[in-house]
């Protein structure tokens, strides 16, 4: 990645985009927008964590801008298939799909990351588990479900 702001920006405006379309069909409103807003931090934060952590923060503005990127792009190949399990349609075949994306989430993040902290791939994915059940425990702390009324 280039070691631009810019780059940085456009990144910070899709993964805004896709992610506040993907958690709009299920959640609407305010809270999608601060699920979003919340979710993008959660990841800048990783990355300057893990890059100070290794005395890599001169790669901070690569690193987001690829973390950031990637998760907009798979997120955005995930809409159909998250509005598809939305709707309760699709069965076993749409989950695997589901869970095969997310997959191929962890293993793009821990590709980054390698190459961000110089670090041998097990490492790497070791620490993108860590980070994405984290996130995923985070963000169900900060925004519980709430009850469905009928």
């Amino acid at each position: 990645m280039p070691y631009r702001l810019s780059v940085l920006k456009m990144a910070v405006a899709a993964n805004m985009l896709v992610s506040f379309l993907m958690l709009h069909m299920d959640k609407g409103g305010v809270r999608s927008v601060l699920q979003t807003v919340v979710g993008i931090a959660l990841e800048v934060f990783f990355a300057g964590l893990c890059l100070y952590s290794f005395g890599k923060l001169a790669r901070f503005w690569q690193t987001a801008s690829a973390l950031l990127g990637t998760d907009a792009l798979l997120s955005f190949f995930a809409l159909p298939v998250m509005a598809t399990l939305i709707l309760q349609q699709g069965g076993v075949a749409v989950f695997l799909v589901m869970v095969a994306i997310i997959i191929w989430h962890w293993a793009v993040v821990g590709h980054i990351l390698r190459h961000a902290l110089d670090k041998h791939i097990s490492f790497s994915l070791g620490l993108a588990l860590l980070y994405l059940v984290a996130s995923y425990k985070v963000m169900a702390l900060l925004f519980p479900e709430l009850p469905s009324v009928n």
